[in-house]
């Protein structure tokens, strides 16, 4: 009995040598190796890489253009004609010289060979005396204006000033120091702001004689006869003399 167990004993040991020794290691494969194809590329060059197409997009409707529109043809100048006209102080018994605006600070404007003065330095001044009450005994009565003309010994001194601020180098000779509200129509005698060196329009000009005194004489018998108020020619003349001619002279 005891013989048996140990046979058995050797055949349990053998059979678990047996089975050790059987028994395989797991095989590891090598991992795979990822391969990216390449394109060759020649020396000195770039490749880009491809980019996806952006979606195509539907175009904008068409639109119809809007016609032309003609524009407004300009004024004739661009002189401002809405300065207001100033009171002066009127006829004086004694007149003074005024001083005159600086030296080059004054601009003519030409309309064709007609000149206008500036409108900052020349508005136009007004006699307070004068109204359209006492028309019959001032403007619209024989001698008037040269009543209240002041001396060349005070208007020449002020010609040359306001030559030297409208920048004029012609001959004063035939350069009007030149109301522009004029005497006539109740401009102010010798305010500074109603009188500017008048250059002459006509090349060939051998007096002071100009186009707009036609207008002046043509604006007082308007006024006197009672067809254009007093007030009216006076703005007329001083906002832009040019347009007044045209309007009243044809």
């Amino acid at each position: 009995m005891k013989r048996s167990g140990q046979t058995g004993l050797a055949i349990v040991a053998v059979a678990l040598v047996t089975g050790v020794g059987c028994t395989r290691a797991p095989t590891t494969r090598p991992a795979a190796v990822s391969v990216t194809p390449t394109t060759s590329t020649p020396p000195g060059s770039s490749t880009t890489p491809l980019t996806t197409p952006a979606p195509l997009t539907t175009p904008a409707p068409l639109t119809t253009p809007a016609p032309p529109t003609t524009a407004a043809p300009p004024p004739p100048t661009t002189v401002a004609t809405d300065t207001a006209v100033q009171v002066g102080p009127g006829a004086q018994a004694t007149y003074t010289i005024q001083p005159q605006p600086p030296a080059g600070s004054c601009h003519y404007t030409f309309i064709g060979s007609d000149p206008l003065p500036d409108p900052r330095c020349t508005p136009g001044a007004i006699d307070p005396r004068v109204t359209q009450a006492t028309i019959g005994s001032t403007i619209c009565s024989s001698g008037f204006t040269s009543s209240i003309r002041p001396p060349e010994s005070v208007t020449e001194p002020e010609k040359v000033a306001s030559a030297a601020a409208y920048g004029y180098t012609g001959s004063l000779r035939v350069a009007e120091y030149d109301h522009l509200v004029p005497l006539e129509l109740g401009g102010d005698p010798n305010d500074s702001a109603n009188l500017w060196v008048e250059p002459p329009d006509n090349p060939d000009a051998t007096t002071f004689a100009n186009t707009k005194d036609k207008l002046e004489d043509r604006l007082n018998h308007l006024v006197c006869d009672g067809s254009v108020p007093l007030a009216t020619a006076q703005q007329a003349i001083a906002g832009n003399w040019v347009w007044a001619y045209q309007a009243y002279m044809g």
